[in-house]
């Protein structure tokens, strides 16, 4: 078994996350560090691996790549991620990034070398459909395929033999130089087979244990997820159904999703899906709920079904956000996780005890499943191994409901995401379910028990007024260490920000930038409050 039956995913998309501009304006600034304040964030949530959307050189949103061997200048560097990278790794959680090789940006460098020399240059075969019997919709004296019509992204010709061998270094790279432990590949409907294939043994050669999903919205999922080509893949059809099911009022449409898939003769019975209910291209579950007491079966659901649950970042505080024509900047907001404007804390705290339960019981992580009892506002399904036996029931109706079900037992039940309530077992058994509410029941003698005390509550950060504004020549020590002196201001063309440079004594043309406020914020380490920024007074 893969790591990652034993894996909560936490997904991040850095450019938003950071708040770096949408447009590269190639200045170098280290706002993926904030990663770090966020590693007690992850902890608490159980999650033991993380998926990064495209971190890449690219010239906007990420996906349309410049440079697949050099860190966005507006998330940091390649040392600088090494870093993120290897300290993730101290703390047990793995590392997975987005491989975009379907396409490529407009400034990539073999196009821009078929723009300047044209049917000379000796890429002009790396791109899909390319030739000069007509011109683009950008005005080049040549016409090319970009994916889904948007021509900003050139689609790669994944029948090249160069251009394979040319993306297949770039990821042995990313896994010697990042020790990276998995992939997620961009419209994996839309990449060739063959390139799969050749990615995944390639990708297992380097590391046995290394994992691949893919993105795909549609179709038979076997088609590519296979001991061929990928591990996994997006589950886009559980992704409707849970939220569907529940404004509906219909656990039908749910469970017959997962039976279809998963019970016994189900056709996705030996793929481990990457399950989630938003993403970085779809609204947030907290803005597709009609009635938002929802979220928290919503997510029993993900935790408990077969596969691995992914949580979208800022979502385990039920934050809304839906795309619109005009940016998906909703979708990808900035976002301090100490500090999440209206979060829900009392769904961040479900989300962290159902990331214990889920990692401490081996039916969620590795038991088949079987519906048990579908009703249209209650459900109870069945997971189990040859060592345990869990039943998962729930109530989506605003009131108390008890619901009943064949355990085929004489046993003791234990809810254990409800402070280990047991109920007695003798075979037809009815159990109250408060509403709008899920139980975890473990069939047992009694003596099961599962500790989930910790802490579930998120930290607000408050953040004072700096005691000292910044002034050139004014030197700092940051959290980690190294001392700075302050050399200059600038304003960030596009947003108006107002920026610190910086430098350290000994490399006075190296400069940093930095937002003031990130500069002068106080943070959380190693559950203490500093400042990230200290001013060395003389």
């Amino acid at each position: 078994m893969s790591y990652i039956n034993e894996s909560v995913i936490y997904n991040i998309y850095p450019l938003g996350f950071c708040g770096a501009p949408y447009e590269n304006d190639g200045v170098l600034t280290y706002r993926l560090d904030k990663i770090y304040d966020c590693i007690d964030h992850f902890k608490r949530m159980s999650v033991n691996a993380i998926v990064f959307n495209p971190v890449f050189e690219s010239s906007r949103h990420g996906y349309d790549t410049i440079d697949y061997r050099r860190i966005d200048c507006r998330l940091g560097d390649n040392e600088s991620f090494k870093r993120i990278c290897a300290t993730l790794h101290e703390n047990g959680i793995r590392v997975l990034l987005d491989g975009v090789f379907n396409h490529v940006g407009r400034d990539f460098f073999a196009f821009k070398d078929v723009q300047e020399k044209k049917w000379d240059s000796p890429y002009c075969s790396w791109f899909h459909n390319l030739n000069f019997n007509g011109s683009s919709p950008y005005g080049d004296p040549f016409w090319y395929e970009g994916w889904a019509g948007y021509y900003d992204l050139v689609k790669l010709n994944l029948r090249n033999p160069d251009v394979v061998s040319y993306l297949l270094d770039n990821v042995c790279f990313w896994i010697d130089e990042f020790d990276i432990d998995g992939l997620r590949i961009d419209v994996a409907d839309c990449v060739d087979l063959d390139f799969l294939r050749r990615l995944k043994s390639v990708c297992r050669d380097k590391k046995s244990d290394f994992w691949i999903y893919g993105e795909v919205t549609h179709g038979d999922y076997n088609r590519w997820a296979n001991p061929e080509t990928l591990d996994s893949v997006t589950n886009y059809e559980c992704y409707k159904g849970i939220y569907s099911g529940h404004n509906d009022h219909n656990y039908f449409e749910i469970a017959h999703s997962l039976q279809r898939q998963f019970q016994n003769g189900g056709i996705y019975q030996n793929i481990y899906t990457y399950n989630f209910v938003d993403n970085h291209d779809v609204n947030r579950v907290a803005s597709m709920l009609r009635n938002r007491n929802h979220l928290y079966n919503v997510y029993s659901v993900l935790y408990t079904m077969p596969g691995v649950p992914s949580i979208y970042y800022g979502s385990e505080f039920g934050i809304e956000g839906k795309r619109t024509r005009e940016s998906d900047r909703a979708l990808r907001p900035c976002l301090d996780l100490p500090n999440v404007p209206g979060a829900d804390h009392r769904l961040f705290g479900h989300i962290c005890r159902l990331g214990k339960v889920r990692l401490a019981l081996e039916a969620l992580k590795y038991g088949k499943f079987e519906n048990v009892n579908i009703m249209n506002e209650k459900l109870v399904y069945k997971r189990w191994t040859d060592n345990q036996t869990v039943f998962v029931m729930f109530n989506l109706t605003d009131r108390e409901e008890r619901v009943g079900f064949d355990a085929r037992c004489n046993a003791k039940l234990t809810d254990v995401l409800n402070d280990n309530v047991v109920f007695d077992c003798n075979g037809w058994t009815e159990i109250p379910v408060p509403p709008y509410s899920s139980r975890i029941l473990v069939v047992n003698d009694g003596s099961f028990r599962l500790d989930l005390s910790g802490d579930f509550e998120s930290r607000p950060v408050e953040k004072p007024q700096p005691d000292h504004e910044p002034a050139v020549g004014d030197r700092y020590r940051h959290f980690k260490g190294n001392e700075y002196i302050v050399r200059g201001f600038a304003t960030h063309t596009e947003t108006e920000e107002k920026l610190v440079l910086y430098s350290s004594e000994d490399k006075p043309g190296q400069l940093w930038a930095r937002p003031i406020k990130m500069f002068t914020e106080t943070i959380w380490r190693d559950g203490a409050q500093l400042k990230r920024f200290s001013l060395i007074k003389d």
